[in-house]
């Protein structure tokens, strides 16, 4: 299991040596620097817990201040755990690039969607809308929502509400090019979120 933090930049295309196409998201991947090592004697279970985007001292507070000392780095945005890795191969303070990760292997885009404020049911969850004409007074609103015996709504329902900002992941992407002088990761396809939003990117747990 491999792992590390990053940026969505956005989104371009690149010719394969045949001529073909390929939409690829360009991610800004590190560097990062590790934090801290977890080991199970003394947490319970192994983790390298890594940091991304420096912090300016007077925007963090003293637990992270303290806590970014201790590996001898500076305050990190967006710090994320990694479990199942290889301890021995990482150090405190240790920087972690882009080169990590090579040119056709499958990771997994964990990142938060765009938020798209309040939507109806129709939007968000893909309900059918009613007739458009022949005299139809009913056109965007929710068909049946169940039995009317119960006198509530049941949890679950599929009812209007704020669409998006969840955090999704995408799984099996290629990495289609690593710039290693620029901390470039070019993965083919897209991932969830804005542009200049945070993003996890791991070994592919089911790799095809």
């Amino acid at each position: 299991m491999k792992g590390l933090l990053g940026k969505k930049l956005g989104m371009t295309q690149i010719f394969a040596e045949d001529g073909t196409m390929i939409p690829v998201t360009v991610i800004s991947a590190g560097p990062c620097a590790v934090l801290q090592k977890k080991e199970k004697t003394t947490d319970g279970y192994e983790s390298v817990q890594l940091g991304y985007a420096d912090k300016k001292e007077h925007r963090a507070n003293r637990p992270e201040i303290g806590h970014a000392k201790k590996a001898g780095v500076s305050p990190k945005y967006f710090i994320r755990e990694f479990r199942g890795v290889n301890l021995a191969d990482y150090e405190l303070g240790q920087e972690v690039k882009a080169d990590l990760f090579a040119t056709g292997d499958m990771v997994d885009v964990t990142a938060t969607s765009k938020g798209k404020g309040f939507a109806g049911s129709i939007k968000r969850h893909n309900q059918a809308r009613g007739p458009m004409t022949h005299g139809s007074h009913y056109h965007r609103g929710s068909g049946s929502m169940g039995s009317m015996r119960a006198k509530r709504v049941f949890k679950g329902t599929r009812l209007p509400g704020r669409m998006g900002g969840e955090k999704v992941t995408i799984q099996n992407l290629q990495v289609v090019q690593v710039d290693a002088d620029q901390n470039l990761i070019l993965v083919k396809g897209s991932i969830p979120g804005p542009k200049n939003s945070y993003v996890v990117i791991k070994s592919a747990v089911k790799s095809r």
